[in-house]
C-alpha cells in the first residue's frame, strides 16, 4: 500500500479538547467582565429616544411626516443605557399640543425638563439637534369655484371655444388641512383629458386632487358635469387684386406681375356672406418704410367674421426709376 502523510495541519483530539476549555474560558471571562462593567454607574452615552405626538386628531392633521424621535445625551447604569441605545422596552416620550396649529417648532430648552422626569432614573444631560419643527394644521371644509385646466384637453385644428364653459354643480367641496387648501386661491382645477375636441362639449369628468394630497384633502363629490360650445371654422383663401395708391410715376415694383394670395378661416354660417364680397390688396405709397424700401399691403375689406387673415406676400420691395 502506499504510505500515507498526515497533514502539518491536523489537531488531534486531545488537542481540540484543550481549545475548546481555552474558548469557553476566554468566553466567560469575557461574559463575566461585561456583566460587572454594565452593572456599574455613571456612564454616559448619545440615543434616539422615540417620541409620541398627542393633539386633537379629529380636528387637526399633521400636514407633514412628524419626528420619530430625538437626539438625547444620557448618563446612568449600563444596562439602563444599554436598553434605552437599542430601545429595548422604551416607553415613547409623548409631547402634547394644545394648540397644533399655532406653533410651528419646538426648542430643546422647552422639552428638556419634562423628559429629564419622564426618563428616570436615567439622567437627562442634554437635548442634542436643532429646533424640533412640525407643520400641524386645523382641518377645514372649503367651496372653490371650478375651473377648467388648459393643459388637460386640446381643440381641433381651426376649432375654438364659443362663449363660457359651464359646470354643473357650480361649486367643488373640499374638506383638508387649511394651508393646503389655501393654496387653491379659492379655484379647484378640473381637467378633462381629451384631446382634438371639434364639437360642442357635454360630460360628466372625474374630480381628484393630486396624487401626494390624497391622504389627507377629501372630495365631498366625484364628479362634475362638464359644457361648452366649440365653433370649427373652415379655411379658405383668395387670388387678390393690387390696387395702388398714391405711387408716383417714377416708383414701380420689383414684381409688376405679383398676385398676392388672401388666407382666413370663416364659420360655415358666414359663406354666403362672403360671396358678394370683392377683396382688393391696397399699397398706399405714403405708408411706405423709408429704411428698405417695402410696403405692406393692407387688405380691403377686412369683414369682422373673418379670422386669422394674412396676404402673402405681406411685403412687396419698391422699386425707383
Amino acid at each position: 500500500m502506499p504510505d500515507l502523510k498526515k497533514s502539518p495541519w491536523r489537531i488531534s483530539k486531545r488537542n481540540l479538547s484543550n481549545i475548546k476549555v481555552v474558548v469557553l474560558c476566554i468566553v466567560a471571562a469575557t461574559t463575566f467582565w461585561v456583566l460587572n462593567a454594565l452593572n456599574k454607574d455613571n456612564y454616559s452615552t448619545i440615543v434616539d429616544y422615540p417620541i409620541q405626538w398627542k393633539f386633537d386628531e379629529e380636528n387637526y392633521v399633521a400636514v407633514k411626516a412628524l419626528p420619530k424621535n430625538i437626539q438625547i445625551q444620557i448618563t446612568g447604569n449600563g444596562w439602563d443605557l444599554l436598553r434605552k441605545y437599542f430601545n429595548i422596552s422604551s416607553t415613547p416620550y409623548s409631547i402634547q399640543l394644545d394648540s397644533p396649529a399655532e406653533k410651528k417648532f419646538l426648542l430643546p430648552s422647552d422639552l428638556k425638563r419634562s423628559l429629564g422626569e419622564f426618563i428616570t432614573p436615567t439622567l437627562l444631560e442634554n437635548v442634542l439637534g436643532d429646533t424640533l419643527f412640525f407643520q400641524i394644521d386645523r382641518i377645514v371644509t372649503r367651496t372653490l369655484r371650478p375651473e377648467l385646466d388648459t393643459t388637460s384637453y386640446a381643440l381641433d385644428k381651426n376649432s375654438v371655444l364659443n362663449g363660457k364653459v359651464t359646470f354643473s354643480p357650480d361649486k367643488v367641496e373640499l374638506k383638508g388641512p387649511s394651508s393646503l387648501l389655501d393654496g387653491y386661491e379659492g379655484k379647484f382645477p378640473v381637467k378633462l383629458n381629451s384631446r382634438k375636441i371639434n364639437s360642442d362639449y357635454s360630460s360628466k369628468v372625474p374630480l381628484a386632487v393630486e396624487e401626494k394630497f390624497t391622504s389627507l384633502i377629501q372630495l365631498t363629490q366625484q364628479e362634475i358635469e362638464v359644457s361648452f360650445a366649440v365653433i370649427t371654422y373652415l379655411e379658405g383663401n383668395k387670388r387678390l387684386k393690387l390696387k395702388k395708391q398714391n405711387f408716383p410715376t417714377s416708383v414701380s415694383l420689383q414684381d409688376e406681375e405679383l398676385v398676392p394670395v388672401l388666407s382666413y378661416l370663416i364659420e360655415e354660417s358666414n359663406l354666403p356672406d362672403l360671396e358678394d364680397l370683392e377683396f382688393e390688396a391696397i399699397l398706399d405709397y405714403r405708408k411706405r418704410n423709408r429704411a428698405d424700401s417695402t410696403l405692406q399691403l393692407v387688405l380691403r375689406p377686412n369683414p369682422s367674421f373673418l379670422k386669422e387673415v394674412t396676404i402673402t406676400p405681406p411685403v412687396v420691395k419698391l422699386k425707383y426709376e
